[in-house]
């Protein structure tokens, strides 16, 4: 079992898989060199498959600097730590580990690959050389997700730490169905129950309290912030024009369907703050990470004001569903799309909202299974590679189906015919069926729009 804070995650964006996974990449690296470091002369990076084509928009290769310096996303100081990584690339000078300093050559250590590594779409090999030239060590780390990595021989014969026992173990919805009818539990209750093998009561509050804090910090820099998107495209954030025409009306305006203005306001401020590289929550992906924020925050504006006890129910329920798709399908988007991401993300918004709602455990799994069975087959295929368009407005579609796929469940008597456990190894292997092209390279889709030329 994982623990609801391993999907719930505090790092900086753009990209989970992209950014998180490769700057942890990085950072253990200079931990599995630790004992050797003096030795080394030069550190030379391999990037694969998606890290590799969509690596510059993404950051990947500054992510990965940035964990080589010593960084990792939830502790980053993220002004110094960009100062430092910008000095190592401008000056050919790196402080490995902010301690060893050795050449680095930006051009010569930081490879471009558009080959797959054989165990994932987002493969990436680190290696250490000494004077000689002799490697002193090389591992390859896969970023498999939400900032989850795995070194290939952990992907081939899996983790060698010893699993936690949790008091009501599942590894499906049905079983979490059962589980919980069984004991007479709630999902909620039941799965907070679990993550005490993981946390102290007291350390779950002050976590769920620190994500909300951290979600809401994001949305008002977000409200806050004007100006172009970094990247090229000449995006322009809309959250601050948006929130003045909102507040502008608000006395003046009867629009029976303005909350769906709000609810698009709160998830472009987070994606466009996670668009620029700000501190985000990672739920379950960077790339999706204004989704359940936009939800939690249509729920305590409009619906009932959100404490600490209702945080961690949802927190609880939507973070044991985003477990069920990282145990048994996938979210990263470079293996199955954006249906791994901003599908996930609004199947896991819609349970948790469910439950807030005081919907049964059968409606908060019919909520996460609607959720997903609509957006089955989307597309990961970011122009230009960055997470802006169609990543942006997608984060807000994606709250508006959650909160509709909630409704639906709350309203509905009758059976759901597709389970979901059903939904979700569907997703799987419609990801997997699905052409490469449009999981996340950048290569098909909408990604491509930006080389057609213009209209005559």
């Amino acid at each position: 079992m994982l623990s609801i804070f391993d999907i719930y995650k505090i790092g900086v964006g753009p990209s989970s898989s992209h950014t998180n996974g490769p700057m942890m990449a990085g950072f253990n690296f200079t931990q599995l060199i630790a004992d050797r470091i003096t030795d080394v002369i030069r550190v030379q990076v391999d990037l694969y498959g998606s890290l590799s084509l969509t690596g510059i928009g993404h950051h990947t290769d500054r992510a990965t600097i940035l964990g080589l310096l010593g960084n990792k996303p939830d502790t980053i100081k993220i002004t110094n730590a960009n100062h430092a990584m910008r000095h190592a690339i401008d000056s050919g000078v790196m402080d490995l580990a902010g301690s060893k300093r050795i050449a680095f050559n930006y051009k010569t250590d930081m490879l471009f690959h558009d080959d797959n590594l054989p165990l994932h779409e987002n493969g990436m090999m680190i290696t250490a050389f000494d004077q000689s030239g002799g490697v002193i060590v090389g591992e390859t780390y896969y970023s498999i997700g939400g900032g989850f990595i795995a070194t290939a021989d952990e992907l081939q014969n899996g983790s060698k730490s010893a699993p936690i026992e949790v008091a009501f173990p599942f590894s499906s919805a049905d079983e979490m169905l059962d589980q919980a009818d069984k004991n007479g539990m709630s999902i909620g209750s039941m799965i907070l129950k679990n993550e005490a093998a993981f946390n102290g009561v007291d350390t779950i509050s002050e976590r769920a309290d620190q994500i909300w804090c951290v979600m809401n910090d994001c949305m008002v820099r977000g409200f806050e912030t004007e100006g172009i998107l970094e990247g090229g495209l000449n995006l322009t954030r809309r959250a601050p024009n948006l929130l003045k025409k909102l507040e502008a009306n608000a006395a003046v305006e009867n629009d029976p369907m303005e909350i769906m203005d709000w609810i698009n306001l709160f998830a472009f401020a987070v994606s466009e703050e996670n668009a620029a590289g700000g501190q985000v929550v990672t739920s379950p992906t960077n790339g999706a990470s204004g989704v359940i924020p936009a939800v939690l925050m249509y729920y305590h504006r409009f619906i009932k004001e959100l404490d600490t006890k209702q945080l961690k129910d949802f927190l609880a329920v939507s973070g044991a569903i985003g477990i069920l798709y990282k145990t048994n399908a996938s979210i990263s988007g470079a293996e199955v799309g954006c249906q791994g991401e901003v599908g996930v993300s609004s199947s896991m918004a819609a349970a948790g909202l469910t439950a807030l709602r005081g919907g049964s455990n059968e409606q908060i799994c019919i909520a996460a299974e609607i959720a997903m069975e609509h957006s089955l087959g989307m597309t990961c295929d970011p122009i230009g590679g960055l997470v802006q368009v169609p990543c942006i407005e997608r984060n807000a579609m994606g709250a508006m189906k959650a909160i509709n796929a909630s409704r639906m469940a709350l309203k509905r008597n009758s059976k759901s015919l597709i389970s979901l456990d059903k939904v979700i190894e569907t997703m799987y292997q419609t990801g997997k069926d699905m052409h490469k092209k449009y999981r996340e390279t950048s290569l098909g889709g909408l990604a491509l729009i930006h080389l057609a030329p213009p209209c005559e």
